[in-house]
């Protein structure tokens, strides 16, 4: 047994308690398409869980078809923003707080100074628009 950084080496939950350490992260969508094709056999039941440290606003908006993901601020101070059914929603999230985007919510952040954040994703089919 090691220790691992988060950041460079996310872990895939599966089905059956199953935890896998993943390839160093890139940042690109390769790494995500290659993600997919390694655990989209778990279907909506797989989590990815990582930690990203932002300078800035996210560049795009995203979504989530197959489950709900969690934004855990863990650094820094992050505005999550989305796009509900209800309408437009904002929090600001310090450290220790989290927010739940549910399926199919689009959202996106803007970041004040540097933030790092925790997510634990259902990636299955996730989808991008610019912002």
């Amino acid at each position: 047994m090691s220790a691992l950084e988060m950041s460079k080496n996310p872990v895939h939950l599966g089905p059956g308690g199953k935890a896998s350490v993943q390839p160093d992260f890139t940042g690109g969508m390769d790494w995500y398409e290659a993600y997919g094709a390694r655990h989209d056999a778990d279907g909506a039941e797989g989590r990815l869980v990582a930690m990203h440290s932002f300078t800035g606003p996210w560049e795009g908006w995203e979504m989530h078809p197959k489950g709900a993901e969690i934004v855990l601020c863990v650094a820094g101070r992050m505005v999550l923003h989305q796009e509900t059914p209800e309408g437009a929603k904002t929090v600001t999230l310090e450290p220790g707080q989290y927010a739940v985007n549910e399926p199919g919510v689009w959202h996106t952040a803007d970041i004040e100074g540097t933030a790092t954040a925790l997510f634990i994703t259902a990636g299955l089919d996730t989808q991008h628009r610019p912002r």
